[in-house]
């Protein structure tokens, strides 16, 4: 058993599968959106690995993504990434657990480090490639013209590499945790749960300093493609922000790629 005070460990030599797989969901905070098919696999493990994946740490805050995989009964393997940080208001260390790589590699993405902003400080061992601020420097002046470029249309991309993994899934843990009130309905909902492949695109990047000399707040757009069994495409497109009164992150999706971007615009100007 780890002490208290120590640097935390997943892995316990001496604990069984069934008690290490209750104290991994039982401390992470977001447990409830795993897909209710993947808590009813593990429910079968009968041995299990944990190993170090990504670690950065700055003076303050640090982030450590850790790999659980599980041998279950029917002889195949399934893996959880469990992302460890500092990031809250408090300090208190904090547990997210995720089913895809790609999605705790965006979940660390967002959190901050030195300076505040997502993606600082300095990374050890192997890990995700962290977000880059291509115009470090740019004074509050500057962040006029930055508006600008929430409007622009990024530069083009490599082809979409569709995954199938739990698509219609992903699609709604995207659109439950959208904030604004004009989130997409229930008829992309409906469209969304035929989706059995996705690809996820990172579309912008950026903190900056909102209009009125507020503090700086982040902005980022990750494009959601999805691919339905009709053979037809379906983005979602989710901005993460820090423009709301209390510097908290907040989550907006939209199906239109220029309504995320205006939206990212207002949120820059108002606070």
């Amino acid at each position: 058993m780890n002490h208290p005070n120590a640097p935390y460990d997943p892995a316990d030599p001496y604990e069984t599968t069934e008690t290490h797989l209750e104290r991994l969901l039982g401390r992470a905070l977001n447990s409830f959106d795993l897909p209710d098919t993947t808590v009813e696999r593990l429910e079968s493990a009968l041995a299990h690995s944990s190993s170090l994946h990504a670690s950065h740490h700055s003076a303050a805050r640090h982030r450590t993504t850790y790999k659980h995989s599980y041998l279950l009964l029917d002889g195949t393997t399934l893996t959880l990434w469990e992302l460890v940080h500092n990031s809250g208001r408090d300090g208190a260390e904090r547990h997210e657990l995720y089913t895809d790589e790609s999605e705790a590699a965006l979940a660390a993405s967002r959190l901050p480090l030195a300076g505040g902003g997502p993606g600082r400080g300095k990374p050890v061992d192997r890990g995700q490639d962290q977000i880059r601020d291509e115009d470090q420097g740019l004074d509050l002046d500057g962040d006029l013209r930055l508006l600008a470029r929430l409007m622009a249309k990024p530069i083009p991309t490599r082809p979409r590499m569709y995954v199938p993994d739990n698509s219609a899934d992903h699609a709604r843990r995207v659109l439950r945790r959208a904030e604004n009130a004009d989130r997409p309905g229930e008829e992309t909902a409906a469209r969304l749960r035929s989706a059995f492949a996705h690809h996820i695109t990172q579309a912008f990047g950026r903190h900056c300093g909102v209009v009125g000399g507020s503090p700086r707040a982040g902005f980022t757009l990750y494009e959601h493609a999805f691919l339905l069994l009709d053979g037809s495409e379906l983005s979602l497109w989710e901005v993460e922000h820090t423009a709301t009164p209390d510097g908290r992150h907040m989550c907006e999706v939209y199906v239109d790629e220029r309504a995320a971007r205006e939206a990212m615009e207002h949120r820059s100007r108002v606070r």
